[in-house]
């Protein structure tokens, strides 16, 4: 049985770790590095690990959830940065509503896909 869990730390994939590193630090994440093939990454109480790892069949297929307090604030504050014009393969998309609530979706420049919302109150 699980028991007394405090958090959950995915590790994500980079083809490029020099370029995710700064792409995830301009998003707004500190960066602690643990080696010179590894960084954890986070912001208040999110955190993750990013690995100087890469298959392309593993990152095509990891999903990561954040949920936020203010989804529409969190969307504008990510289009307005302007990442997806300055990052290959970064996309944002608008947002979408759903039966439990709302999102968007940001793929970071390796494919790792965020799922980025809010649940109905």
């Amino acid at each position: 049985m699980l028991t007394q869990m405090s958090r959950i730390r995915p590790f994500l994939g980079a083809a490029d770790f020099e370029l995710s590193r700064r792409f995830y630090r301009e998003l707004g994440f500190r960066e602690v590095v643990i080696s010179d093939q590894m960084s954890a990454f986070n912001a208040e109480s999110v955190w993750f690990y990013l690995q100087k790892y890469y298959v392309k069949d593993w990152v095509d297929n990891t999903m990561v959830f954040l949920e936020v307090t203010d989804l529409d604030l969190q969307h504008s504050a990510i289009v307005e940065s302007r990442l997806a014009d300055r990052y290959d393969n970064v996309r944002v998309s608008d947002i979408k509503d759903n039966d439990w609530g709302r999102e968007f979706f940001m793929h970071d420049p390796s494919g790792n896909l965020w799922h980025i919302g809010k649940f109905s109150d």
